[in-house]
């Protein structure tokens, strides 16, 4: 695919300084790239950004939708891996969100010379409690989930979207993440929420080579407290970070403390505090 054809694909954006260090932000499920905007200014001061829409979200190209493709994690880890590809990057720092985190994981491995540090945000490597480890859900919750979700996805993205992004004393958060869940195509929808929630990626963590930050919420029913410590355990050198924030989106709910995360960590990697 010629690199324009990917661009318009995946609705690239690249802004920030032409010279920095690049760092791309890839959105979760249901989801765009303009779940990044508050912490977008900061983080652009000083590093080239890439911002793009996996296929079947937000501005992509709906017909390069491929359901056999994206109902595994690597088709979106290969959405990632042709972006950067097509614009030419190597070592970029990539924060995924959710679980993008871990398509993430699998684009650094397919690509490592593509991806030379990764940042997790709220992240999650298996949705479902397994012996000796919690996940959040049991099988039944997420069997449920899903039930409700292919049943009536407009009605499943009213309810759970408040519950997810947290902040009952913020409405107007849960209604962007509503009309967000809401604005994306339902049967797309329903590949990437499976694709989501029935991943098991525990296995991939030990294999990632590359400097690693995990950033949590003090409270998050997606990504409940120990399964970031459950990730840092099984990366290698991984530092993790607990924001005083609420809910599964710390960069529309916290998005100061989720930009001075990302910075401290990128000015480590990079050997600098600008920006921080």
């Amino acid at each position: 695919m010629a690199d324009s054809d990917v661009r318009h694909r995946n609705n690239v954006t690249v802004t920030g300084d032409p010279d920095g260090p690049v760092v791309v932000l890839a959105h979760g499920f249901g989801c765009d790239q303009n779940m990044w905007r508050l912490v977008v200014p900061r983080l652009a001061e000083h590093h080239r950004l890439v911002l793009f829409d996996y296929v079947g979200s937000g501005g992509s190209d709906p017909s390069a939708w491929d359901a056999e493709r994206y109902a595994s994690l690597e088709g979106y880890a290969q959405d990632a891996v042709d972006v950067l590809r097509a614009l030419d990057v190597t070592g970029a720092t990539f924060v995924g969100h959710s679980v993008s985190a871990m398509a993430g994981v699998l684009a650094a491995r397919s690509a490592p010379d593509r991806i030379g540090s990764l940042v997790m945000v709220t992240p999650s490597p298996r949705y479902i409690d397994d012996d000796g480890y919690r996940g959040g859900f049991t099988p039944a919750d997420i069997e449920e989930l899903l039930a409700s979700l292919e049943s009536n996805y407009l009605g499943w993205s009213s309810a759970m979207a408040p519950v997810i992004m947290g902040n009952p004393d913020r409405p107007e958060l849960g209604r962007e993440l509503t009309d967000s869940f809401c604005a994306t195509d339902p049967a797309m929808a329903r590949v990437f929420a499976r694709t989501t929630f029935l991943s098991d990626n525990r296995g991939d963590l030990e294999e990632v080579k590359v400097p690693t930050l995990v950033v949590e919420c003090a409270e998050d029913v997606i990504a409940p407290r120990g399964v970031g410590a459950f990730v840092r355990s099984r990366i290698p050198g991984a530092r993790l970070v607990t924001l005083d924030a609420t809910g599964h989106c710390p960069q529309l709910s916290a998005p100061e403390a989720t930009a001075d995360a990302v910075l401290d960590f990128l000015g480590r990697v990079h050997g600098t505090r600008q920006g921080s």
